[in-house]
């Protein structure tokens, strides 16, 4: 009879001897009746080690997208802004906007003619407002009022480019225009990009002739989800600029240009916006326009349809 001694483990190894499937699998080499060794916590331990390395790489990116978001949202060019070289110079005056928090912002303005409305054009994110001369030519040709709003932080101007910053200077240009004798509703706010942001908040706070939307986007939200999906979350972004819930709000006549080539903004954002918007509204929907190029696609041409359209400024239906 054999004895136990020393725990569990040697008794039973004391009393069946080496599992003889144990020596089968092993091939019977090098075989000295041990059971071998499980090495799971060594396993556990590298998987562990992984997992915290791809998640201090995953908060790292975060991290660098919290800060350096506002330079993918805003991309300023530089001045100072050049008029007199510009197409529009025969046309357009150079004049300095004021806003409540103390900025002193270049515009460029020119008065409408009798019977006219007035274009307020509020850019996108990259560039200055002085790229935009030969956009809105067009409309100074055709008699139209047109002022084209500066940024803080673009083309020479002081500040720092935010949500909340651009709509005060939304709102500065607006008063401007007040003072100097143009009515609300003698306006057509025009929003290009991330300008539709803008021009939405102002056709809210505003009784406006008309809204013009040209590529706009539903939320930063949605294009970063749409461009980062793993790093996109609510509370990351500063600026909302959430069109898709301001839009129903608006009580102008709508007018929506977009193409289905667009893969900075693509245009199902578009579409969002459209659809959520009220009555009356009406779009253009061009199959081979990109982000830049709506203008070799009729845009200029579709908007002064849109203009000629509207009832005129005072009427019950404006």
């Amino acid at each position: 009879m054999r004895l136990a001694l020393g725990g569990s483990s040697r008794f039973w190894q004391a009393w069946a001897g080496p599992d003889p499937t144990l020596r089968q699998a092993d091939g019977g080499a090098n075989w000295s009746g041990r059971r071998p060794i499980v090495r799971g916590k060594g396993i556990l331990g590298s998987v562990l080690s992984v997992l915290i390395a791809v998640g201090a790489m995953y908060l790292t990116v975060l991290g660098y997208l919290w800060v350096t978001q506002r330079s993918h949202v805003f991309r300023p060019g530089i001045g100072p802004l050049d008029l007199i070289n510009s197409t529009v110079a025969s046309y357009m005056s150079e004049e300095t906007i004021r806003t409540t928090d103390g900025l002193a912002l270049t515009a460029w303005y020119a008065q409408a003619q009798p019977g006219q409305r007035t274009i307020v054009y509020i850019h996108g994110n990259a560039g200055t407002l002085g790229d935009r001369h030969g956009r809105v030519q067009p409309y100074l040709e055709r008699g139209f009022g047109l002022l084209l709003v500066g940024y803080r932080g673009y083309g020479g101007n002081p500040g720092e480019p935010t949500e909340t910053g651009l709509y005060e200077d939304g709102r500065a240009h607006l008063d401007w225009l007040a003072q100097q004798g143009v009515k609300d509703d003698q306006l057509v706010l025009y929003g290009e990009s991330l300008g539709a942001a803008v021009a939405t908040q102002m056709a809210i706070e505003r009784r406006v002739g008309a809204l013009v939307l040209e590529a706009p986007f539903a939320s930063i939200l949605l294009s970063a989800r749409a461009r980062f999906p793993m790093f996109a979350f609510d509370w990351l972004i500063k600026d909302k600029f959430a069109n898709i819930e301001k839009i129903d709000k608006v009580n102008a006549p709508l007018f929506v240009i977009h193409g289905a080539r667009d893969w900075v903004t693509p245009q199902r954002f578009g579409r969002m916006v459209f659809e959520r918007a009220r009555e009356p509204k009406s779009a253009l929907w061009l199959e081979e326009a990109g982000h830049n190029n709506l203008v070799q696609f009729g845009m200029i041409e579709a908007v002064m349809r849109f203009l000629d359209g509207l009832p005129p400024p005072g009427s019950k239906g404006s």
